[in-house]
């Protein structure tokens, strides 16, 4: 099921009239943008807009459902400001995967300043053994990768943004394209057994190349440490909120060739009983991680 996320950027693309214009108002990139509304369409089982070029329109069915999302938007963000004024209370296990404890942390503390009588606990682990803890109700909500080939079953999803992998090395590197940094270079590899790993090694297939294997590590900022001291490259997400663009040691470079995305998204169980509060934590989340 769509999330009301994906709702907003409908409703964005109809008013912009392109995926790239879209993106900016919605704070995704132009491929996240296209993969919202490609499972919008399949989540309503009908294509929604006409493509002229770089120009989306709505179709007919797209105009027809415009009014109604709009309305269905409206009344959450009606309830949601509603919620926001009332009192919220209990205890949520949360968990995370690493590369996002921090902006979720903030977010819980964000809450809890509004909400004293919330008791927040968040813990970091693999996006698997997450989603098993949701899924047995040991966690109440989880930040995680999507895999695509995960079963969603007794699962609710909120999509929440995209990282486009991208190749790490070092400010002073003097090859500039992917191939010839990733040949010349040690390759500090991201555990393979993670998503994120899984990502890595399906963008290295793209390329056709083989890198010169140095070190395996599951940690993104110990890799990303380790790069700054110009000791390898890697390929990791560009981590959102993160500073790596202006960090005077680093240089990122996009990997046109073989684009490929990690997908973050917020779980929780489809009949839980706390889906108000993992609302304001997501929209906390997503406001702290435009902050930092």
């Amino acid at each position: 099921m769509s999330s009301i996320r994906t709702l907003k950027t409908f409703v964005a693309v109809a008013t912009e009239g392109s995926f790239a214009a879209a993106a900016l108002k919605v704070a995704l990139t132009q491929a996240a943008v296209g993969l919202q509304m490609r499972v919008l369409e399949s989540d309503m089982r009908r294509s929604l807009f006409e493509r002229r070029g770089k120009v989306i329109m709505l179709n007919n069915t797209g105009r027809e459902l415009l009014p109604k999302i709009k309305h269905l938007i409206a009344q959450y963000e009606k309830l949601f400001s509603a919620a926001g004024t009332e009192s919220l209370s209990g205890t949520v296990n949360l968990g995370a995967v690493v590369s996002t404890v921090r902006p979720l942390v903030l977010a819980c503390l964000a809450v809890r300043a509004c909400h004293p009588s919330l008791d927040l606990h968040v813990s970091a682990a693999k996006s698997i053994e997450l989603l098993s803890k949701v899924g047995s109700g040991e966690l109440d909500a989880a930040v995680v990768v999507r895999d695509p080939g995960q079963s969603w079953s007794g699962l609710a999803r909120t999509d929440l943004y995209s990282e486009p992998m991208v190749l790490v090395c070092a400010r002073k590197a003097s090859q500039k394209t992917v191939q010839s940094l990733l040949k010349s270079h040690p390759f500090l590899r991201f555990d393979r057994t993670e998503l994120t790993g899984q990502i890595v090694e399906r963008t290295l297939r793209k390329l056709r190349i083989k890198p010169n294997e140095f070190l395996e590590l599951n940690s993104i900022e110990t890799i990303v440490e380790l790069i700054r001291s110009d000791l390898g490259v890697s390929i990791l997400p560009l981590l959102k909120g993160s500073r790596w663009l202006t960090d005077p040691k680093l240089q990122i470079i996009e990997i046109t060739q073989a684009s490929e995305q990690r997908h973050i998204v917020l779980v929780q169980s489809a009949i839980s009983q706390n889906a108000e509060l993992t609302e304001v934590l997501a929209h906390e989340f997503l406001s702290t991680l435009k902050r930092v």
